[in-house]
């Protein structure tokens, strides 16, 4: 099924995939989508230990924009058609924050803290309800909203001597990713799919290049195959975490797209000889429970 609605022949190779039901696309699809996630952190993190966060921030957004032009070669005007340029732009500068906090953690935490703090934005969106909107937030997500919020303050440890402030970076990152939320809800309204996604791509390759700039470091020739299997990575998965929320129930797969907190958690310790600690664990409990309960509850609201 294209995006139009309207239905296309399958290919005799995805006819197994046709058998299943919705929900079991969406599981599929979800899964493919955050192990892809994953393993695109995990490079990350590894090219992390050569290169600065703001550059390999630059080298995801541009290769990921380079997989997209191809989409346009029939018509290559068609992104420039749009009337929404400002709601593209803001986007596309609130999704640079949010990818930049985003590798910051990748580079200077865990993977599996960092990937663990990712999943701060649905605890965003009770503080921005509660400023922007003129809807009543009930007082029971206002209390689980507040132990979510409880284990990020585990992960930075204020006024302690293991006070690390890159959790700060991950919490500001899901804050973004929160908005970057709402934006898109609002853009899909009117543009496609793949509008949306070029404009994100083109905005976050143009306020990349500055910092990346500032910090660049030449890359050998050895790293650009795992520099451009991240911004592969990087599309692929986010447009498969895409398809299977629209084939399941977001009930079903909000739960499931959290496994990436336990992919990284067995990554890090085999790869990278990691092993969160007892206020990580703490603070990750609170974080995904919580996070879970509000995706949830918010899907039965409506």
């Amino acid at each position: 099924m294209s995006d139009s609605g309207a239905p296309q022949k399958t290919a005799p190779y995805l006819r197994w995939f046709d058998a299943l039901s919705p929900n079991g696309r969406g599981i599929f699809l979800v899964s493919a989508g955050s192990m892809m996630l994953v393993v695109m952190a995990a490079l990350s993190k590894f090219m992390g230990q050569k290169l600065p966060a703001f550059e390999l921030v630059f080298f995801r957004a541009l290769i990921g924009f380079l997989f997209l032009v191809p989409l346009f070669w029939r018509d290559p005007l068609e992104p420039l058609r749009t009337e929404r340029h400002w709601t593209h732009l803001s986007r596309g500068l609130l999704s640079w924050f949010g990818n930049s906090a985003m590798f910051w953690t990748l580079t200077h935490m865990l993977l599996a803290d960092a990937m663990a703090l990712q999943f701060s934005r649905p605890l965003w969106t009770i503080p921005l309800a509660l400023l922007f909107l003129p809807e009543k937030v009930p007082m029971q997500r206002i209390i689980v909203a507040v132990v979510g919020f409880a284990g990020i303050w585990m992960y930075a440890r204020p006024f302690t001597e293991g006070f690390d402030p890159n959790a700060t970076v991950g919490a500001f990152g899901g804050l973004c990713a929160a908005l970057v939320m709402v934006t898109v809800k609002r853009l899909s309204a009117t543009e496609s799919t793949r509008i949306i996604m070029f404009w994100y791509s083109f905005y976050n390759v143009l306020f990349a290049i500055v910092p990346a700039w500032f910090v660049w470091v030449a890359p050998d020739w050895s790293d650009m195959p795992l520099l451009i299997l991240i911004g592969f990575l990087g599309i692929a998965g986010q447009s498969l975490m895409t398809r299977g929320v629209h084939y399941g129930d977001t009930t079903l797969l909000a739960p499931l797209d959290y496994t990436r907190i336990i992919y990284s958690s067995v990554i890090g310790y085999f790869f990278f000889s990691e092993l969160p600690g007892l206020w990580s664990v703490a603070g990750m409990a609170l974080i995904v429970c919580s996070s879970i309960y509000l995706v949830i509850s918010e899907k039965r609201k409506k």
